[in-house]
């Protein structure tokens, strides 16, 4: 039983494949390029999870998978790979779903994903970087190419706190702990909490799932360190509300200063087919802390944060769905219409195509983001125009002190 399983496993690597779903009753199907597709029309017994589940689990596992109905675990198929895995139980019967995790961790480039900003936040010192998208776009291998890069470049201890634990690292310059929720930690909330007396530089909390998390990773990231998290939301404008939703109204304010002060990026992604052959790569929308950012965090002006984010692109390397999409049919690698199935806004897509944009925030021209100063203008880029004096007797807006939380 277990050798026919298996069996199905190494189709799935070979065909290059992303998740194993396995039901009783049912065929077996992968995701292979983002869709469905029957590895075998031969149905599966009960007997067949059964296998697997007592492959998986040990005797405590097992009792608390008959108790919950479902499990979180990692697993390492000899010969075959290592996977994520989701055991869970539906109409009464055993069912599985495995991510298929690769050995190493891919380089930024090789993933097409905009390599000079993400380099940038992961070298910051301390504040909040959050990787966000739909399940399956590439949260975690991002995460892992931001890990990678701070054990290559930097002497720091890293705490990663997983459920479960992906990517296994080896320490270069840098000294990775990886904790996983169940096996070394009871919850994320207790492993937080622990790891402020763990002399950490970074800590990289797996996913931000309820109040208590989020606020005890804000509360890191007060502290001076680095956080680095994930959401299951689908750009920066819904991950900043998500945020603040967590908590209740009178709470609200407190949380927007919060993010005002700690927030230094927002990496919003999801993947799109490659164009005439197989994979696919990331669409990533990125919010940067620029003083204009900060200060619509602080003011509750959430709905602008699209715009300034747009505007930022020329001289921060922030950008919109939209940007990001554009480029990536410009540079041949998906085509016109996958572009248009994956925008936000197909017409504001087609209107980038043509080089119709809006200009750059005049607020955010003397600053660089995370409080650097500005980068030269990319090859191209219209200079602002330059910022209208104030009105007599009108008192020039307060601005938040960029930079606060880093320096």
């Amino acid at each position: 039983m277990l050798n026919e399983i298996l069996e199905l496993f190494r189709r799935l690597v070979e065909q290059s494949g992303s998740d194993l779903i396995l039901r009783a009753g049912h065929r077996p199907v992968a995701r292979i390029d983002g869709r469905i597709v029957p590895l075998s029309e031969n149905v599966l017994s009960d007997e067949h999870l059964t296998a697997l589940t007592d492959h998986l689990l040990d005797g405590p596992g097992r009792e608390r998978f008959a108790n919950r109905h479902e499990a979180d675990l990692a697993a390492v198929f000899p010969g075959i790979g290592r996977f994520r895995c989701n055991l869970l139980q539906q109409r009464g019967r055993v069912a599985s779903v495995f991510r298929h995790v690769q050995e190493t961790v891919p380089t930024m480039d090789a993933l097409h994903l905009p390599s000079d900003v993400l380099k940038r936040l992961a070298l910051l010192r301390r504040g909040m970087v959050l990787v966000t998208g739909i399940a399956g776009s590439g949260k975690s291998t991002t995460l892992a190419t931001m890990i990678d890069h701070m054990n290559q470049q930097t002497s720091r201890h890293v705490v990663t706190i997983e459920d479960p634990i992906e990517f296994v690292f080896r320490d270069a310059k840098a000294a990775i702990t990886q904790r996983e929720v169940n096996i070394d930690t009871p919850d994320f909330q207790s492993a937080l909490r622990a790891a402020m007396r763990q002399t950490p530089d970074v800590i990289l909390v797996g996913e931000m799932r309820d109040a208590e998390t989020v606020s005890a990773a804000l509360s890191a990231a007060e502290t001076g360190h680095l956080v680095l998290s994930t959401l299951h939301t689908v750009n920066a404008v819904q991950t900043v509300e998500r945020i603040i939703s967590f908590y209740p109204p009178h709470l609200r304010d407190m949380v927007r200063l919060q993010l005002s002060l700690v927030l230094e990026g927002v990496v919003s992604q999801r993947l799109v087919r490659r164009r005439n052959m197989p994979g696919r790569v990331p669409a990533v929308e990125i919010l940067l802390g620029t003083p204009s950012v900060k200060e619509m965090l602080l003011e509750g002006r959430t709905r602008e944060l699209a715009e300034a984010l747009e505007q930022g692109h020329a001289y921060y390397g922030s950008q919109s769905f939209n940007q990001s999409l554009a480029q990536l049919i410009r540079d041949g690698l998906i085509s016109l219409e996958d572009g248009l199935e994956a925008a936000d806004n197909p017409d504001e897509l087609q209107l980038t195509l043509r080089g119709i944009s809006k200009g750059v925030s005049n607020s955010d021209v003397a600053f660089g983001a995370m409080g650097q100063p500005a980068p030269a203008p990319r090859a191209g880029a219209t200079p602002p125009a330059p910022a209208p004096a104030p009105r007599p007797g009108v008192p020039a807006p307060s601005r938040i002190r960029q930079g606060s939380s880093q320096f």
